[in-house]
Parts: C-alpha cells; sequence; structure tokens
C-alpha cells in the first residue's frame, strides 16, 4: 500500500512539474512572438522613413533642383585682379550694389584661371570689352578678377549697380559640375549678405537683355528657381 502511494503521489509531482513547464514555455512563446512583432514594426517604420525621404529627394531632383548644403560665409577665394585698363577693368567705381547677376563662359571645358588671363589678356588684343568680378573654375575654384566696388563689363546696363560672376561649364549643355554649383551657392549667397541683398537680387544675364546665359539656368527655369532656393536657404544659415 505505501508503495501504491509513493507511486501515485510521484505521478502527481511529475505532471505538477510538466504543467508549470507547459506555462513557461507558453510564455517564453509569446514574449518571442512579441519581440518579432515589435522588431517588424520598428524596421517598417525605418524602411517607410527612408522611402518617403527618398521620394521626396526624387522629387525634388525631378524638377531639375540639386540641393547642396552650404552657408553663406566666405568661400575661399584667389584674387587676381586684372590691370586696370580700358578693355576689362576700367577702374570705376560702382553706384552701390543692388543685385548680383550670374553668367556662363559659353566655352565648354575652359578652366577659370583660363577665363581670368583672357580677361586680362584683352588690354592687348583689344578684341571686345568684357570681364566679370568673379569666375567660378570646374572643381568650384574661385578667381577674383575685379573688386567688388569697381565696375566690370559683363552685364551692359546693370554694370553699374551690380556684382557679376562667370560660371565654368564642363560641355554644351551648360550645366555646371557639382563643385561649381556648391561654389556658386556659397559665392552668391555671401555676397547677398555682404550688401544686404536677399535671393530676389540674384539675377541671370537674360534678364537684363535676353540673352541665353547662363544657358542652363535660361533653358530649365525649374533648376534656376532652385539655385536661389539653395542661396537663401544659405543665407537663412549664415543668420
Amino acid at each position: 500500500m505505501n508503495t501504491y502511494k509513493g507511486h501515485r503521489n510521484g505521478k502527481r509531482r511529475a505532471s505538477g512539474r510538466s504543467t508549470a513547464a507547459g506555462r513557461g514555455k507558453g510564455k517564453s512563446r509569446r514574449k518571442a512572438a512579441v519581440f518579432v512583432e515589435n522588431t517588424y514594426i520598428k524596421w517598417g517604420i525605418l524602411i517607410l522613413a527612408v522611402l518617403t525621404l527618398a521620394l521626396a529627394v526624387r522629387g525634388f531632383l525631378s524638377h531639375g533642383g540639386t540641393y547642396v548644403n552650404v552657408d553663406a560665409s566666405e568661400p575661399d577665394i584667389d584674387v587676381q585682379l586684372l590691370d586696370v585698363n580700358p578693355y576689362s577693368r576700367p577702374g570705376i567705381e560702382s553706384n552701390g550694389i543692388t543685385g548680383i547677376v550670374i553668367h556662363y563662359t559659353a566655352n565648354p571645358g575652359s578652366t577659370a584661371q583660363e577665363n581670368r588671363d583672357y580677361f586680362n589678356g584683352l588690354q592687348y588684343s583689344q578684341e571686345t570689352s568684357a570681364s566679370s568680378n568673379f569666375v567660378v573654375g570646374l572643381d568650384g575654384e574661385i578667381v577674383q578678377c575685379v573688386p567688388t566696388w569697381e565696375v566690370a563689363y559683363a552685364s551692359n546696363d546693370r554694370n553699374y549697380d551690380t556684382v557679376s560672376i562667370e560660371v565654368c561649364h564642363p560641355d554644351e549643355s551648360g550645366k555646371f559640375t557639382d563643385e561649381t554649383y556648391r561654389s556658386l551657392v556659397q559665392l552668391t549667397a555671401w555676397l547677398c549678405v555682404k550688401f544686404d541683398l536677399t535671393a530676389d537680387d540674384v539675377i541671370r544675364h537674360y534678364d537684363v537683355t535676353g540673352k541665353n546665359c547662363p544657358k542652363y539656368f535660361v533653358e530649365h527655369e525649374d533648376a534656376w528657381e532652385t539655385f536661389k532656393e539653395n542661396v537663401s536657404l544659405a543665407i537663412t544659415s549664415e543668420s
């Protein structure tokens, strides 16, 4: 009899342990399921955020936009002032700066140095009158040719109240390289701050005379508007 009872008690104890183990396994499975679910949710949110950002960037670029993260601090400028002469640097003081004019060289593949040297050589060739206050090169380098308080022969009727920026480009499309574009945005924003101007005071040569200059910004109005937005953002980040 005693042996039988002991056997029954043993079975009961084993059964109790099995039930507890089952409950433990059930809790573990539920925890694992919750963990997996939470992981999927987190990954889903992350993927959604990435897709949203990608779509925003794609939408921005599809409208001819290029976003650059620069401020309006003074960029690195290689000052190589032209000789004072009647054909490219008359040495005449401006009437006060009320605008910034953007140009393109219309000479694909030429460098900032080559354009600067061409302007300086006009005193000898005397073939035309031309110059610019600044030239932005293919690698983003900036060469200053004429002081900002002096007249440059670039913008026709607006020579006396604007600063001109000539911009290099690699091919016939007139589109600037990323490095060129970045430097152009920063230089333009810096000049706006320097002369207490806004992005609305930045114009194209085209806006003065109707000339197809700068070509890419004339033929792609959306890219021009985006450029001015970049300048405005750079001005804001500086302040």
